[in-house]
């Protein structure tokens, strides 16, 4: 494969996320009910649930050992973004990236259409908010098919650089849906390439491996035949392995890109924008766990770190039970596979073996409570919580 400057060449249905907002109105959340089969969620409540009977032990789960729900900020930035997607954890310190910290990419402006927010904040551990980026459709470095809308796909390689998705749309619909592209920032925030081609079409979640030098981004694709099948199921969402090579000065160089998932449920809709392969998390063992929202199920994909070929949708670890259109996913620090739903605003843990361990409330705000107010999670550090995004009312909340 040639080199690439520009790289150009250069976590049933439900619902990613509505046009999620605390100004959303009741009559919106019922549009989108109807249109999605779920609800919309409003303002997030804080009260912890126990887990369910079914799932009751949790003293072998990770999220039983925590009972405590702290907003930590607003997630909107000076220009009014809304519906934070993406959250990263940021491990070490390089330029205007601080050790602790954690960035969250935004989906939606500030008229709350989806698929046009073009900002990445950084929030500290005590709730200190700035911005770290505002990326222009007009100023990106290369080619990004329909400009900036930034998704869950985010992710921080070796030397602070940032590997943010972007899946744009015109006016918040998804029949303007564009195909995007992975942006690429230093660690001051300014674009220095995007990645776009090869395959990435709709790049909707990210995860990273860092090895030294080298890095693979794994990165889930949504927009494979769903606009052209006008609310129709398509069963043609991939998952992505992009091999980089990362330095200290220069952006990250692809160096290969392999097909390693193929034929996950994708739909688009006028309200939900799309449904499709959204969470993507790292096991052992070099397995690679994808929630597929539009099914409410979790597979697991095999050697996702060296297979050479799709595995399709690999296998079948979970389905239904306690998950209700799981979006975001993480690896909880005892190999446990964690999610959130869209549809009712909990958190699952289920083992790689698919049992379904433990599940709380998150957020019991809408009707039915929760429903719609959750998308992207992560470890906080050493495994002392979980932060996650909570879209209902636009704040990073850690749960511990």
């Amino acid at each position: 494969m040639p080199t690439l400057h520009r790289i150009h060449l250069a976590r049933q249905i439900g619902t990613p996320r509505p046009a999620a907002s605390a100004r959303r109105a009741p009559a919106a959340t019922a549009r989108w009910v109807a249109a999605a089969a779920v609800a919309a969620g409003a303002a997030g409540g804080l009260a912890l649930a126990p887990a369910a009977p079914a799932l009751a032990a949790a003293h072998h789960s990770f999220i039983g050992r925590f009972h405590r729900l702290t907003t930590i900020a607003s997630t909107v930035p000076a220009n009014g973004d809304v519906n934070p997607y993406g959250i990263a954890v940021v491990h070490r310190s390089h330029g205007r990236l601080h050790r602790g910290n954690i960035l969250i990419s935004n989906f939606n402006n500030k008229a709350n259409l989806q698929g046009t927010g073009t900002t990445i904040v950084q929030i500290t551990p005590g709730g200190h908010r700035t911005q770290f980026a505002r990326i222009s459709a007009a100023r990106l470095p290369g080619a990004c098919p329909g400009g900036v809308g930034l998704t869950t796909a985010l992710a921080v390689l070796r030397g602070g650089w940032v590997v943010v998705g972007s899946t744009p749309s015109r006016n918040g619909m998804v029949a303007t849906a564009r195909a995007g592209c992975l942006i690429v920032l230093d660690n001051r925030g300014r674009t220095r390439e995007t990645i776009s081609g090869h395959g990435i079409n709709g790049p909707w979640d990210a995860t990273a491996l860092s090895r030294g030098r080298h890095a693979d981004l794994f990165v889930t694709n949504v927009l494979n035949g769903t606009v052209a099948a006008r609310g129709k199921v398509v069963r043609r969402g991939t998952v992505l392995r992009l091999g980089l090579r990362v330095g200290a000065h220069q952006p990250p160089r692809l160096t290969s890109v392999t097909r390693i998932g193929s034929g996950f449920a994708q739909q688009g809709n006028a309200a939900a924008f799309v449904l499709g392969p959204t969470g993507v998390g790292l096991g052992a063992g070099g397995t690679l766990y994808v929630a597929e929202t539009q099914s409410s199920r979790i597979f697991a994909i095999p050697r996702a770190v060296s297979r050479t070929s799709s595995a399709g949708t690999g296998r079948l670890v979970t389905s239904g039970g306690a998950l209700s259109a799981p979006l975001g996913l993480t690896i909880a620090p005892n190999g446990h596979v964690l999610t959130v739903n869209g549809n009712n605003g909990k958190i699952v843990e289920t083992t790689p073996a698919g049992r379904q361990v433990a599940s709380r409330f998150l957020d019991r705000s809408g009707m039915p409570p929760g429903a719609g107010a959750l998308f992207g999670l992560t470890l906080a550090p050493r495994g002392r919580g979980v932060y996650y995004v909570d879209d209902a009312a636009n704040t990073l909340r850690l749960l511990h």
